[in-house]
C-alpha cells in the first residue's frame, strides 16, 4: 500500500485526563497537528462494520480493500492541512481498543494514553455536571441516570459508559499484544512538570524537541460543548499548573473509584509510563 505523506500518531486514554491539554500543547509546534476528539474513530468503526462479515457487502470488499478504505479516511479528513505539518495526532478514546488495526495501518504509529486517578475523573465529571444543572446534558441517555451522584457515577463507570468504556479499552491495550506502542501519561504529572513530560513524549516518538510555552496554552470548543449541554468541557486554562482541591464526591465513592488505577502496576505489560523520579 502507498504510505501516507504525513506521520500519524494517536492520543487516547481516559476522559478528563488531559488529552485536550496535551493536544493543545503539541499544536504549538508548527510541524504538528493535534486537536480534541476527531470523528475518524467512529467513521472507521462504521466503515468496517458495513463491509465485513455480517454485511451483504462483505463479499465485494477484500481485507486489503478494507485497509485501504480505512487509511483513506485519514487521508481525506486531513487532506487540507498545511504542507508544513509533518505529524498528525488523531485523538479518540477508541484507539486503545483498536491497536491491532492501527499497527497495520500505521506501522510506525504510537499512542499516547492519558490517565488519571479514576476517583478524580469522577470528581471532575461531577463538577462539570453541577456547573450545568439547568442543561439537559447529553452525558446521559435518560433522566434516571442522573438522579444523584451515585447514579451518575454508576452510569459513567458502566462498561459502555463514558469512563467504563475508555477504562476497559485502555486495559485491553496495556496488557495486549501491541502494548509496546503505548506511552501512558499521568494528568497530575503533566500539569506539575509539563516540560519534562513533553520532552519524554518527544523521545518516545523519536522526534526532535521543540520549545513549548506552558504559560500560554489556550483552547476552547464552545460550539461542540454547548451542543453536548456541557459548556466549558474542553476549555483549557492558559497556564499549565496543578489545581489542588477537595473532592466533592461522597467518601465511599471516592474510595471505590480510587481502586481502579490498574496502570500503577504494569508488570507483564510492554507499555511504558512516565513516572516521577524522587530526587535524593
Amino acid at each position: 500500500m502507498k504510505r501516507l505523506s504525513k506521520s500519524f500518531h494517536f492520543i487516547s486514554g481516559l476522559p478528563r485526563s488531559g488529552s485536550t491539554l496535551l493536544a493543545t500543547i503539541l499544536r504549538q509546534n508548527p510541524a504538528f497537528h493535534a486537536g480534541m476528539t476527531s470523528p475518524i474513530g467512529t467513521l472507521f468503526s462504521n466503515l468496517v462494520a458495513s463491509v465485513s462479515a455480517g454485511s451483504e457487502l462483505a463479499p465485494m470488499v477484500s481485507t486489503d480493500q478494507r485497509a485501504r478504505l480505512s487509511r483513506g479516511l485519514f487521508e481525506s479528513y486531513y487532506a487540507d492541512l498545511s504542507p508544513a505539518v509533518e505529524t498528525v495526532f488523531d485523538t479518540n478514546r477508541m484507539w486503545t481498543a483498536n491497536l491491532g488495526a492501527l499497527a497495520q495501518l500505521f506501522p510506525d504509529g504510537k499512542v499516547i494514553a492519558c490517565v488519571r486517578d479514576v476517583a478524580w475523573i469522577m470528581d471532575s465529571l461531577e463538577r462539570q455536571y453541577q456547573l450545568n444543572v439547568f442543561e439537559n446534558t447529553r452525558l446521559f441517555a435518560d433522566p434516571a441516570q442522573h438522579t444523584s451522584v451515585y447514579t451518575r457515577c454508576e452510569t459513567w463507570a458502566n462498561r459502555n459508559g463514558l469512563v467504563g468504556y475508555a477504562w476497559s479499552a485502555l486495559s485491553e491495550a496495556v496488557f495486549g499484544s501491541f502494548a509496546n506502542r503505548l506511552l501512558l501519561v499521568d494528568y497530575d504529572l503533566l500539569t506539575a512538570r509539563p516540560g519534562e513530560v513533553i520532552k519524554l513524549i518527544y523521545d518516545f516518538l523519536e522526534i526532535g524537541s521543540f520549545n513549548h510555552d506552558y504559560d500560554n496554552v489556550v483552547y476552547d470548543a464552545p460550539v461542540f460543548d454547548e451542543q453536548l449541554g456541557t459548556p466549558g468541557l474542553h476549555k483549557v486554562r492558559k497556564k499549565v499548573a496543578p489545581m489542588p482541591r477537595k473532592t466533592i464526591l461522597p467518601p465511599e465513592l471516592f474510595e471505590q473509584y480510587g481502586k481502579l488505577n490498574f496502570w500503577q502496576n504494569l508488570k507483564g505489560s510492554g507499555a511504558k509510563m512516565i513516572i516521577q523520579q524522587n530526587s535524593e
